[in-house]
């Protein structure tokens, strides 16, 4: 077995495999470290171009493209290591990266996920929307950054290279203990993407195991590789899963309460969105309640499987404030504002 596992799920994204692998490949060049490209349904020549340029790449192949969720699920069943990176295919590393996260989680067994500080490939001394350095929540289960608060990044002046327990840690490089995601079941398939990695962090921390960052080691994310920030598919996915993440893990009554907010939210940002001329955003919103309350027979069969349901303040990386208040009224823009 190898120490750790590094799976880059692919889809579509050869563009992204030609620019980054060799990357990869340079600083992850431990020989306890396995690097598999899980290939998701592509329809591109993805597979070709791996099978010419990288034949000692081990390859995962899916008949059909699964989603991040499935996607990773269904590749991971097959992957044998004591760790599990789930590493998105446009990101670059830098070196050691992985050696210093791996020694990181060696040290302290009860640190069941963490990731990297994440940085923008595209204007590297600024953060990344996807995890930046460490993942929190509010009250009210809106997801924002140690680096980076809704629309604004910080640039990073090593403010936040402190390591630290936080709420959630980014799936664009998520490391995870092999043995508590397969408790877990894997990330939760109904997400198909977004919010994934949050849901899943929160189960952990049920558990009682610990999220950290660890900014010692840092990653370049190009970001949006998938589905750009202003793409409807995007939206609904966002909205819908938030709903759900809130009313699977919060215990009750607590989670019908924080639901029926951030619906009333969601409300004032589709109209806000319609004002603006956003109109397939506001749709996709729409669409999100509705798909939210059909999923809701399932996610009580889902609640009932969860050993531990804790409020979210009383988890580590939360914030007994609103963040949309502190944001939009008060104008705290960055996370060292926030009071």
């Amino acid at each position: 077995m190898k120490k750790a596992a590094v799976v880059i799920l692919n889809w579509n994204g050869k563009h992204w495999l030609e620019k980054f692998i060799p990357k990869v490949l340079e600083f992850t060049s431990n020989p306890n470290f396995e690097i598999i490209v899980a290939d998701n349904g592509s329809t591109d020549d993805s597979i070709a171009f791996l099978n010419a340029s990288f034949p000692e790449i081990k390859q995962i192949i899916l008949d059909k493209n699964y989603g991040f969720t499935g996607g990773y699920n269904k590749a991971l069943r097959q992957v044998e290591a004591e760790y599990f990176v789930l590493l998105n295919s446009d990101i670059e590393p830098t070196e050691n990266w992985l050696d210093i996260l791996i020694e990181k989680m060696d040290q302290n067994e009860k640190v069941g996920a963490c990731q990297p500080k994440i940085l923008a490939y595209n204007n590297k001394n600024h953060f990344e929307y996807a995890g930046a350095s460490g993942g929190f929540i509010d009250y009210l289960a809106y997801p924002y950054c140690r680096g980076r608060v809704f629309f604004t990044a910080e640039e990073d002046n090593g403010q936040y290279d402190t390591e630290t327990e936080i709420f959630w840690a980014t799936g664009a490089c998520l490391i995870v203990r092999s043995k508590l995601y397969t408790q877990l079941n894997g990330l939760d398939d109904d997400f198909f993407a977004h919010m994934e990695e949050i849901d899943l962090c929160w189960r952990i921390q049920n558990l009682g195991f610990k999220i950290m960052v660890f900014p010692q080691s840092t990653v370049y994310h190009v970001g949006g590789g998938t589905l750009s920030k202003e793409n409807p598919k995007k939206t609904f996915l966002n909205y819908r899963n938030n709903l759900a993440l809130i009313f699977k893990n919060a215990p009750f009554p607590n989670n019908i309460f924080v639901v029926f907010q951030r619906m009333v939210l969601d409300g004032v940002a589709g109209f806000h969105a319609l004002l603006k001329g956003e109109y397939k955003n506001t749709l996709a919103i729409i669409k999100a309640h509705l798909a939210f309350y059909a999923w809701i027979p399932s996610l009580l069969a889902k609640r009932k499987k969860l050993k531990s349901k804790k409020k979210l303040n009383d988890l580590q990386g939360t914030y007994n404030k609103s963040i949309v208040y502190q944001y939009f009224v008060k104008k705290q823009k960055t996370f060292d504002e926030l009071n």
